[in-house]
């Protein structure tokens, strides 16, 4: 259960559930894919990411692979929070990881369609 927002709806009505610990992820670093007012990428969408998706993300200048300071950097298969637009974009180039859709957040549902995120369900 995500504790940060009280009452986080995820993107199939239930309660949000929690997206990754290790490595911690979330724009609050709760391991939830909350969002706020402050978290201008809303990052959303609770994804499994694939070396796939991190080769797209770095050709568009997110590089999401290399560690930096206070970051570990990505590597397939792990869970984070990824922007709900840059989904969406990943999703359109053909390069879309999946997603849990349990700990995705509904507000994703103002940038990507539920068939879409569905059709890329984890599991």
């Amino acid at each position: 259960m995500c504790w940060h927002v009280s009452m986080a709806q995820n993107v199939l009505g239930g309660e949000l559930e929690m997206c990754g610990l290790e490595p911690l992820t979330g724009f609050y670093r709760d391991g939830c894919c909350n969002t706020g007012p402050d978290d201008f990428g809303v990052h959303v969408v609770c994804a499994q990411v694939t070396a796939e998706f991190l080769e797209f993300s770095a050709s568009v200048g997110n590089d999401l692979s290399t560690p930096g300071p206070h970051f570990d950097g990505l590597r397939p298969g792990d869970r984070w929070c990824l922007c709900a637009a840059r989904w969406q974009e990943a999703f359109e180039a053909g390069a879309a990881p999946p997603v849990i859709l349990e700990a995705t957040h509904a507000r994703v549902l103002e940038w990507v369609d539920r068939a879409s995120l569905e059709a890329h369900r984890l599991g």
